[in-house]
């Protein structure tokens, strides 16, 4: 097996489950991994030579056609993947990929970026090392990095930024006036806009702030219950323009079957509003600036 290639390969997170819950208990030649996976050969053996370099796969190359098992690493990525432990599964890759690594680290650096600004501090740091990047392999890396959680990209402006795992913070009621001002200055000064939507105040207050969607739908809710005719939420059209993105929000889930351990992965570019009492809200107005808010789990 060659580990030259500069590069990452283009192999998406799921192939990675595959190929390692495919090799976990007995060896496999490539031909067998082609089949198993049901993929071309070229796929298969692209692969199984990405799998390897990171250790979730070893190769015995004893026999004039060589086979590949899981590793212990290898065992313990498929353990994350299948207890859904996407932070887990995130810092094995993170640990043995090179590449994934260094991606991780630049955004984390850089706080946030578009993919331009993350490949041009990739490309400064990984100078003299083995190892390079392109726009493609940004674009893989921030792909495993989303599914994960690890990394989220505002799905308007394509900014990638670090996901924490951090409660909002107290001022979150200013921040978010903050930027529903920046939005609605976007409209013109004589077309300011009462109703903004949720879907942009969210990708720009989670990317701002580092946080998770979860954390900023939750947070918005409970200021709207506390702040009852001084904020509305309202609905929208099926047709309306404040679900759509430019781009997908990547999303992952476990899938599979007795013969196959795979995830699920999808890229939604019709985004969701928040949900109240059963209902899909899309639009936020501020009627009352003089607003409050208090965290439940505050003292």
């Amino acid at each position: 097996m060659s580990d030259e290639r500069a590069t990452v390969r283009p192999v998406s997170l799921s192939r990675l489950v595959e190929v390692t819950h495919s090799c976990g208990d007995t060896e496999k030649t490539t031909a067998e991994i082609e089949g198993a996976l049901d993929v071309t050969y070229r796929r298969a053996r692209e692969t199984v030579l990405e799998a390897t370099r990171i250790n979730l796969l070893s190769e015995d190359d004893a026999d004039a056609d060589s086979t590949y098992t899981a590793t212990d690493v290898g065992s313990k990525f498929l353990n994350a993947i299948l207890d859904e432990n996407w932070i887990q599964a995130s810092q094995i890759l993170e640990m043995h990929s090179p590449h994934y690594g260094s991606f991780i680290q630049t955004v984390e650096e850089v706080e946030h970026g578009d993919l331009t600004t993350v490949l041009e501090h990739l490309e400064a740091e990984e100078e003299f090392t083995p190892y390079s990047f392109n726009q493609t392999s940004v674009e893989v890396l921030g792909d495993w990095a989303e599914r994960l959680g690890a990394v989220q990209r505002n799905a308007f402006t394509g900014s990638y930024y670090p996901a924490a795992q951090t409660p909002i913070p107290d001022n979150f009621h200013y921040i978010l006036l903050d930027i529903y001002d920046d939005l609605e200055q976007t409209a013109g000064v004589d077309l300011r806009q009462r109703y903004l939507s949720i879907p942009r105040l969210r990708e720009a207050t989670c990317e701002r702030l580092g946080a998770t969607r979860e954390a900023f739908n939750e947070a918005l809710l409970i200021l709207c219950q506390q702040n009852v005719g001084k904020l509305e939420l309202s609905g929208a059209p099926m047709d309306t323009g404040a679900k759509d993105a430019t781009l997908g929000i990547k999303q992952i889930e476990l899938a599979g079957d007795d013969n196959l351990v795979s995830t699920s992965q999808s890229s939604q570019q019709i985004m969701s509003g928040v949900v109240q009492f059963g209902k899909q809200y899309y639009y936020l107005a501020v009627h009352d600036r003089n607003i409050t808010f208090t965290q439940e789990n505050s003292p």
